[in-house]
């Protein structure tokens, strides 16, 4: 019996690859605001929170939402290409066949931009995610390349997701131009006690939870040792129903909780 199943689960939904979960925390829920009105107005956006703060996931859910008969989503990771590298691939997602050189790939791009916009009336969304790796030249680029009609339009979202230093890269003077045109900062902050109560009861609740598994004390144990952040609540509460299985218990006390904490930094 998979150790899920003793606490009436449906599945275990603390692991990765389990069903995706929509969790509206007070930082989702002002994310969704803030990609609406990007997706309103078009533009820059920058979404920035350290690893396992759940950026990647909102911004899936909102371009989820988008409807392919406006909206055209592109969306990378590779922030760690070279400019020509970086246009290749960008033209790829595209949907386009790259050219040679950096000028023909940068052409090609500006080209097709403007015919979704002008022609199918459908606005290119451009997701960059893992953007505080990317590579200063790119970011010097992307003020010319999203240049329409001498800067008085802006015909595509482009929205960068990375962690803090994201920002400490654009706050440099190489980088004002770009800085000017971002139409939405947000970063996104740990969880506090309340937002990780209801972080797990909500997964517990959408595998089918009958009952509390985590009794109240120990998702405050939880919030402590993980610090708030959801990638390491989720390793907690999967080693908790790991160890509650094995000791055949109904219940997640502190005790458990700690336990579960030991076992993963000796991991």
């Amino acid at each position: 019996m998979a150790y899920h199943m003793r606490f009436s689960l449906e599945y275990n939904p603390f692991l990765k690859n389990s069903k995706d979960i929509i969790i509206e925390t007070k930082d989702y829920k002002q994310i969704q605001q803030r990609l609406k009105f990007l997706s309103d107005n078009n533009g820059f956006g920058i979404i920035t929170g350290e690893p396992g703060r759940g950026k990647t996931t909102a911004v899936r859910h909102w371009a989820a939402s988008l409807s392919p008969s406006r909206f055209k989503v592109v969306y990378t990771s590779l922030s760690t290409l070279t400019l020509n590298e970086f246009y290749r691939h960008l033209a790829e997602e595209f949907g386009l066949e790259p050219k040679f050189r950096k000028s023909q790939n940068y052409k090609l791009i500006q080209a097709e931009i403007n015919r979704y916009h002008i022609e199918k009336k459908i606005t290119p969304v451009f997701v960059i995610d893992e953007a505080n790796y990317i590579n200063s030249s790119i970011l010097n680029e992307f003020k010319m390349l999203f240049n329409f009609e001498m800067d008085s339009r802006d015909r595509a979202i482009v929205l960068l997701i990375g962690g803090f230093s994201l920002n400490t890269t654009l706050n440099r003077a190489s980088n004002e131009p770009l800085r000017q045109r971002i139409t939405m900062n947000y970063s996104l902050n740990n969880l506090n006690q309340e937002d990780s109560k209801i972080y797990i009861k909500t997964r517990l609740q959408a595998a089918g939870a009958p009952e509390t598994i985590f009794d109240e004390q120990a998702i405050k144990s939880i919030t402590n040792a993980s610090n708030g952040i959801p990638r390491i609540i989720n390793k907690i509460c999967d080693m908790c129903l790991r160890i509650g299985d094995a000791q055949k218990i109904e219940t997640i006390d502190s005790e458990i909780i700690l336990m579960a904490v030991n076992e993963i930094e000796l991991s």
